[in-house]
């Protein structure tokens, strides 16, 4: 039992609050790269993306995992973003700190949602079952070139924007 729901409805919980914050992310990165920043969608992908990394530490775990590393991270990118964005208004370089902690985030979620299908769907474990075989290290390292571009493009074509992100 996690917060008097038993585990799998926690972790399907996690999971819809998980694929809404890979969504909205994307469309955060859709509006860097149309130089707008779209304030709805920031507000559901950060609170999304906070509220995932969250609910992971809550699941039963005895030693540091992965998992943790990766929310711990996710959780600094996310403090360092909305710095840039409520403290500093994305004034100077703060807005480039910005996108590329957004997408930092984002690609974090991204990160983990590959992780956990390549752990749960048959197919894909049978082609890698300890993650450290080549179908694995592929899929990861074409998540992390896509981002790499898609952070490249967003941090250029969002540096035009005069509004803060609000």
């Amino acid at each position: 039992m996690i917060f008097g729901m038993s585990t799998s409805t926690f972790t399907l919980i996690h999971v819809l609050i998980s694929l809404a914050g890979i969504g909205s992310g994307f469309m955060v990165i859709f509006g860097f790269l149309n130089g707008k920043a779209l304030a709805g969608w920031n507000t559901i992908f950060f609170t999304t993306s906070l509220l995932t990394s969250l609910t992971g530490f809550f699941f039963p775990f005895e030693r540091l995992l992965p998992s943790h590393i990766l929310g711990l991270l996710s959780l600094t990118a996310l403090t360092i973003a909305l710095f840039a964005r409520n403290v500093f208004d994305l004034a100077g370089g703060w807005r480039l700190i910005y996108v590329v902690t957004a997408a930092m985030v984002l690609y974090f979620n991204c990160f983990a949602a590959v992780v956990q299908l390549f752990a749960k769907i048959p197919a894909l474990k049978a082609t890698a079952p300890t993650q450290t075989e080549w179908p694995f290290v592929v899929a990861q390292g074409v998540v992390l070139a896509i981002f790499l571009v898609l952070t490249y493009l967003a941090a250029k074509r969002f540096r035009d924007q005069t509004s803060p992100a609000r």
